[in-house]
C-alpha cells in the first residue's frame, strides 16, 4: 500500500494515453491506424515499467530542510533545501515544502535538474507578520526520469516547528551601529549634551556650539587646533517601556500590526539602553495589567524582555491608561523614562486617557509615541476631479490634522509626544530617547 502512495501519473502520461485512445477511435474507420496504436501502446506501457524500476530500485534521493529555530518577525528569514541525486542517472526533481499556514502559500515549489551524484542548495526568504508557533511540513520531492511519465515521491524532511520573535534582526542592527557608533548612517541624530555631571568618554574636535569651559588646552597644544572634552551619558536610568494592547493596536499596515511595530521598537530601545547601561522594564495592558518586568540591567534582562513580548497579543478590549499609572506609582519608585506606545483615533479619546497620563508625567517623564495613517496620508495627496473626490480628500486632511492636535495638546500639557509612521518607529523613537538622555531630562 505505501508503494502506491509513491506513485504519481504525470500530464505527460496522460496527455499520450488520451493520443493512444483516439488512435483507437481513429483505427474503426481507418484499419490501417490499429497496428500504429497497438505499438504505441506497448512502448508506452514498456517506457512506464522501466521508469517505475529505476525510480524504485533503492532510496536514492537525499535531502534536508535548513533554517532557524527562532524567525524574526517583519523580517526576512532565510531558509535553505539541500537536494542530492545519488541516482546512476539525470533525474528531474519537483521540489515542494510545505509552508507554515501564515504565509497562506499552497504552491511553493522549484524544479531542478540533478546529474549524477550531484547535489544543489535552493535558498529563499520568508518575512513572517505575526509573533508565535510556525509549522513546516514536509518536504516532498517528487522525482521523474526518462520520459518523465512517472513520478515517485520522498518525503525527505519532517515536520519543524519555529517560534517568530519580535525582530531580533533590527534590534541586533541598531545594536551594532550603536557599538560602532555609527547610528547616524541609520537617521539617528547625533546630539551634544547640554549637562555637565557626566563621565569623560574621549577628546574630538571643537565645533560650532560645543562649550568653550570643555576645551582641553593640552590637547589644543599638541595638535595646534581646538580640543574638547566630550562626556558619556548618565547610566543606571530607568526606561519603562509600555505597550497598549487594545483595540487600537489591531490595525495592520503593510501586513504588520501596530502591536507588533511598537513590540518591535520596544526590543531595539531596551536593547540600546542596556547597552548604555540604563535599566529597562515592562509593562503591557489593556483594561488591566497584563505583563510586568521591573527595570534591571542583569545579563539575562533582554532575554526576559523578549520572552515577554513573543506572547504579546491584542483584543478588542478598549485600553486604560490607569492600571499603568498605579502600577508606576506603587512599584516604580525612581523617576524614570516611560515610553508608552499607543494608538488615538480621536481627540476624544486622548482626552478619556489625559487625566491619567498627566498624572504619570508628574513623577516620571513620559513619551507617548502614536501613529500617523499612511493610507490616509496617501490618500490626502490624491488629486481630487470629482466632487466624492473632494469630499474624500478633505476627511482625510481633516484627520491628519486632528492627529496633529493630538501632539499638540499633549505638549501643551508638558507631555514629550511623538506621531510617527510605523514603518520610521524604530529610527524616531530611538532619536527622542537619546535626545531626552541627551538633554539630562530623565
Amino acid at each position: 500500500m505505501q508503494f502506491f502512495k509513491q506513485i504519481f501519473l504525470t500530464q505527460r502520461f496522460y496527455g499520450l494515453l488520451v493520443a493512444i485512445i483516439l488512435l483507437y477511435l481513429n483505427a474503426f474507420w481507418l484499419p490501417f491506424v490499429l497496428p500504429f496504436a497497438h505499438a504505441a501502446l506497448f512502448v508506452l506501457a514498456l517506457l512506464f515499467i522501466l521508469e517505475l524500476l529505476f525510480l524504485f530500485r533503492s532510496d536514492a534521493l537525499k535531502g534536508e530542510r535548513l533554517c532557524a529555530d527562532k524567525f524574526s518577525n517583519g523580517d526576512e528569514n532565510t531558509v535553505r533545501l539541500v537536494v542530492e541525486n545519488q541516482y546512476p542517472a539525470k533525474v528531474h526533481l519537483t521540489v515542494l515544502d510545505e509552508l507554515p499556514q501564515q504565509f497562506q502559500k499552497r504552491n511553493h515549489s522549484f524544479q531542478l535538474a540533478l546529474h549524477r551524484a550531484e547535489a544543489q542548495q535552493i535558498t529563499y526568504t520568508l518575512v513572517p507578520k505575526k509573533r508565535g508557533p510556525y509549522h513546516f511540513g514536509q518536504l516532498r520531492v517528487f522525482v521523474s526520469v526518462l520520459a518523465r511519465l512517472v513520478q515517485r515521491r520522498y518525503n525527505l524532511a519532517s515536520e519543524k516547528e519555529v517560534a517568530v520573535y519580535p525582530s531580533f534582526v533590527q534590534m541586533r542592527h541598531y545594536e551594532l551601529l550603536a557599538i560602532s557608533n555609527r547610528l547616524v548612517t541609520a537617521g539617528i541624530k547625533k546630539l551634544r549634551k547640554a549637562g555637565h555631571n557626566r563621565e569623560f568618554e574621549q577628546i574630538e574636535n571643537y565645533v560650532p556650539g560645543d562649550d568653550y569651559r570643555k576645551i582641553n588646552w593640552k590637547a589644543t597644544a599638541r595638535k595646534n587646533q581646538l580640543m574638547v572634552n566630550h562626556y558619556q551619558d548618565e547610566r543606571s536610568q530607568n526606561v519603562i517601556l509600555a505597550i497598549d494592547k487594545g483595540r487600537s493596536m489591531k490595525m495592520p499596515f503593510e501586513g504588520l500590526s501596530l502591536l507588533d511595530y511598537a513590540i518591535n521598537s520596544s526590543l531595539v530601545i531596551a536593547n540600546i539602553a542596556l547597552r548604555k547601561g540604563d535599566r529597562a522594564g515592562l509593562v503591557s495592558f489593556q483594561n488591566t495589567l497584563n505583563t510586568q518586568v521591573l527595570p534591571a540591567n542583569r545579563g539575562s534582562q533582554l532575554n526576559t524582555l523578549m520572552e515577554q513580548l513573543y506572547r504579546q497579543k491584542t483584543s478588542y478590549k478598549e485600553s486604560s491608561f490607569k492600571p499603568v499609572h498605579s502600577w508606576l506609582r506603587y512599584r516604580v519608585s525612581q523617576r524614570s523614562l516611560v515610553v508608552l506606545y499607543t494608538n488615538f483615533e480621536s481627540i476624544h479619546a486622548l482626552r478619556r486617557q489625559l487625566p491619567y497620563l498627566k498624572l504619570i508625567n508628574r513623577n516620571h517623564l513620559l513619551l507617548v509615541v502614536f501613529f500617523k495613517n499612511t493610507e490616509i496620508e496617501a490618500l490626502s495627496k490624491e488629486p481630487a476631479s470629482t466632487v466624492e473626490a473632494i469630499y474624500t480628500k478633505g476627511l482625510a486632511e481633516s484627520l491628519l490634522m486632528e492627529k496633529q492636535q493630538m501632539a499638540q495638546e499633549l505638549e501643551q500639557q508638558g507631555i514629550q509626544a511623538l506621531l510617527t509612521a510605523p514603518a520610521d518607529l524604530n529610527v524616531n523613537t530611538l532619536n527622542r530617547y537619546l535626545e531626552l538622555k541627551n538633554r539630562g531630562m530623565i
